[in-house]
C-alpha cells in the first residue's frame, strides 16, 4: 500500500544580515559560546578570532597555531576554548586571560575535528591519522584511542547518552562508540563517499550526516537509517540543525540548501556571492552553525568572510508558499 507522505512544515526563508571580515585566509571552523554572547572562528591565516555575536565586532585574535586550525569547541562548564589544527596540535585556551594554557600531545597527523562531552571533562579529537583520541581535560592524558576507521576522521559528535561519540570518516563510514570501554558499537556503511559533516538535532536523539554523495538522517541510539535529503548535488562540507527543525547543508561550490528536518522538503537554496576581488572558485563554505537560539546561522567561507543569516521577518506562508510539487521535490529515490 502507498504510504501517504507527511506535508512539510512551513519555514520562513533566510536572508543575509551581516558579512563579517577580518581573517586573512579562508575561514575553516566556527563555534558559538553557550551563553550566546560571542562566537569563535579559525582561519587559514593560522589565527583564532573571537567575535561579538550581536554586533559582529572583533573582540580578540588568538595566535599560536603553526598551521590552519580546523576545529574549535567552547566549553559550557569552563571558560575554555579548545582548538585543533593541521599542525597536529590540540590546544586549550583560557578565555579569561586569552592564553593557551594546555596542550594535548599524541596525534601523528593533522587534527580535523573536536567535540566536548556535555557532562564529563573529556575532549574528543579526530585526525588524519584515522583515530579518535579521548583526552582528560585536566591531566592532559589520552584516556582512549578509538581505533577502527581506515582514513581521516572529519567529524565528531558527543552526547551524554550512549553512543557518547559518533564519528564520520573519509573511509565513508560512520561509527558509534562506547566511551566506557573505548570500543566501536556500530559501523554505518550506507555512505558511498567520505563523510565530511555530522550534525546532531538539539532536541531529538537523532543526527544527520553528509558528504560528497548525499545527506542522511539517522536515529540513535542504534543508528537506524531514517531518510535521505535529496537535491543538494555537491560536496557537502557542513551541516547544522536548529530547534525549529531547519537543516542546513553547505557545500564546497558555495551552495547552501535548507531542508525541513521532518519531511526532507528543500524549502530554500541559494549560492554565496563572493567578496569583491575574490575568485569565483572561492565561493566555498567550510563550516556552519546556528547560534544557541537557532535564530542566526553563521557560515565560514573560502573567500575569507563569515556570513550571518537570519529568518525573513516579513515572509508568510502566503508570500513564500510551499511548492505545489513538494512530493516530487522530496523524492525518496532510494531505500538506503
Amino acid at each position: 500500500e502507498r504510504v501517504e507522505m507527511e506535508k512539510p512544515t512551513w519555514h520562513a526563508p533566510w536572508r543575509l544580515m551581516r558579512v563579517v571580515s577580518g581573517h586573512h585566509g579562508a575561514v575553516r571552523c566556527v563555534a558559538v559560546d553557550p551563553s550566546n554572547e560571542f562566537f569563535v572562528t579559525g582561519g587559514a591565516d593560522r589565527t583564532l578570532k573571537v567575535w561579538d555575536l550581536a554586533t559582529g565586532a572583533l573582540r580578540v585574535t588568538l595566535t599560536g597555531h603553526v598551521s590552519t586550525p580546523r576545529g574549535v569547541a567552547l566549553s559550557a562548564r569552563h571558560p575554555y576554548l579548545f582548538s585543533v589544527g593541521e599542525d597536529k596540535q590540540v590546544k586549550c585556551w583560557d578565555l579569561e586571560c586569552n592564553k593557551a594554557v594546555r596542550h594535548y600531545h599524541g596525534h601523528m597527523s593533522g587534527v580535523y575535528c573536536v567535540a566536548l562531552h556535555p557532562r564529563q571533562d573529556v575532549i574528543m579529537t579526530g585526525s588524519r591519522d584515522s583515530v579518535v583520541r579521548v583526552w582528560d581535560m585536566r591531566s592532559r592524558r589520552c584516556v582512549h584511542i578509538l581505533d577502527g576507521h581506515k582514513h581521516t576522521v572529519f567529524s565528531l559528535l558527543a552526547s551524554d547518552a550512549d553512543p557518547q561519540v559518533v564519528s564520520g570518516s573519509a573511509d565513508s563510514t560512520i561509527r558509534l562508540w562506547d566511551l566506557r570501554v573505548g570500543k566501536s558499537l556500530t559501523t554505518l556503511t550506507h555512505h558511498k563517499k567520505s563523510v565530511r559533516a555530522l550534525a546532531a538535532h538539539p532536541r531529538e536523539f537523532a543526527f544527520a550526516s553528509g558528504g560528497a554523495d548525499r545527506i542522511k538522517k539517522w536515529l540513535l541510539p542504534k543508528g537506524r537509517f531514517m531518510m535521505n535529503y535529496t537535491g543538494h548535488n555537491a560536496i557537502v562540507n557542513a551541516l547544522a540543525v536548529n530547534t525549529d527543525n531547519v537543516l542546513v547543508s553547505c557545500a564546497d561550490n558555495g551552495t547552501v540548501h535548507m531542508f525541513d528536518w521532518r519531511s526532507g522538503y528543500p524549502f530554500q537554496q541559494f549560492e554565496l556571492k563572493v567578496q569583491p576581488g575574490s575568485l569565483d572558485a572561492e565561493a566555498g563554505v567550510f563550516a556552519a552553525t546556528f547560534d544557541m537560539t537557532g535564530s542566526r546561522l553563521i557560515t565560514c567561507n573560502a573567500d575569507k568572510t563569515i556570513h550571518v543569516y537570519k529568518e525573513d521577518q516579513l515572509a508568510t506562508a502566503a508570500s513564500h508558499p510551499i511548492a505545489k510539487d513538494w512530493r516530487a521535490r522530496i523524492r525518496q529515490d532510494s531505500r538506503y
